[in-house]
């Protein structure tokens, strides 16, 4: 058996990261550029003890912020931290470096040196804990969107399992109302139905609740729904089925167009003494991006006193929360008489 690769070792976080390196090199450049210039002094010499000092300052900050103390804020504790190390270092470096006894003027240049050092290592101090604070929090607020749009998420797919749900025993009840609709009616049909249904709803069912389901799935459903209502009725009823082949693998809510296909058969077709023929079609539009599917019927339509069932309802609360807000599903009567029922949406991403 293969060993598992050895992970990475985390970094230190009492050690500085190379951001807050870079930054203190830069400004320890400057300052020495400044002090040489007022000083007159050797720039090596003068870059030699604010180097020294930049890098004991910018240690101290590193490990107290590193250290797991609840006596003091994170930050105070930095703050005072690099006040206390400011002078305790310039006195460091001032010992190494001059081997001659105490002079006026290395007095001098030790407190002006410690000045220095505190003022420019407490605002550098002050502008990285700020920085840090909104570092935090803007890694807080990705963090609170991304658990917001994992909940959003978690509710849509809930939302859609729960009207899925509904649609199915609609689905089903339709199915066994036209089975028995065929043998009370003693059709010869009725055998060669039958198999056909059972068939149908032996291939139907694990996609019922298929969350990967395409378009060309959902096609091959109301193909052979289509054929199966043909066979019941073949002097009654026609159809065509014409997609565009780049839809097919478009996700898409499973049973949706479905749903549309046996509403049109049951309260369209199947109502009118001539029956009628019904279209499924699609288009998508290449300027806009916008995916147009429709179903239209040339039955009864619609009557001015009837509403939206709950199939029609179920489909457009579901389209809606598969593709957002801008999918509609709209309703159009056809002259001389039918029905034109169209969805239109904006494919989601699959990223």
């Amino acid at each position: 058996m293969n060993a598992p690769p050895p992970s990475l070792p985390s970094r230190n976080p009492a050690l500085p990261t190379m951001r807050q390196s870079l930054v203190v090199t830069f400004v320890t450049l400057q300052l020495t550029w400044v002090l040489a210039t007022l000083s007159s002094g050797p720039f090596l010499s003068v870059l030699l003890r604010i180097g020294f000092i930049a890098i004991a300052l910018l240690f101290t900050y590193t490990a107290t912020g590193a250290l797991r103390q609840r006596a003091l804020p994170s930050s105070l504790a930095r703050v005072l931290a690099v006040a206390l190390m400011a002078p305790l270092a310039t006195l460091a470096i001032f010992r190494l470096t001059e081997n001659s006894p105490a002079k006026r003027e290395l007095v001098y240049g030790y407190i002006m040196l410690a000045v220095v050092a505190l003022v420019v290592g407490l605002l550098v101090t002050l502008v990285a804990l700020r920085l840090e604070r909104k570092a935090r929090e803007r890694t807080a607020r990705l963090q609170d969107e991304r658990e917001r749009h994992t909940l959003e998420r978690e509710l849509l797919d809930s939302r859609l399992r729960l009207l899925q749900a509904q649609i199915e025993p609609h689905f089903l009840f339709n199915t066994l109302a036209n089975i028995a609709a065929l043998v009370e009616a003693k059709s010869d049909n009725a055998g060669p139905v039958l198999r056909h249904l059972i068939a149908y709803l032996k291939a139907a069912m694990p996609r019922l609740n298929d969350a990967d389901a395409t378009l060309d799935t959902e096609l091959q459903l109301v193909r052979a729904y289509l054929e199966l209502m043909h066979m019941r009725m073949p002097d009654r009823l026609c159809f065509t089925v014409d997609t565009p082949a780049v839809l097919n693998g478009l996700p898409f809510p499973a049973m949706a167009l479905l749903t549309l296909v046996e509403n049109a058969v049951r309260h369209g077709i199947d109502p009118s003494l001539d029956g009628g023929c019904i279209e499924v079609g699609g288009k998508l539009d290449g300027a806009s991006g916008r995916v147009s599917l429709w179903v239209s019927d040339t039955g009864m339509g619609m009557s001015e006193l009837s509403q939206p069932g709950t199939g029609l309802n179920n489909v457009r609360t579901r389209l809606q929360a598969f593709y957002g807000d801008g999918a509609k599903l709209d309703l159009h009567e056809q002259a001389p008489h039918g029905l034109h029922v169209e969805l239109t949406f904006h494919p989601r991403s699959t990223a």
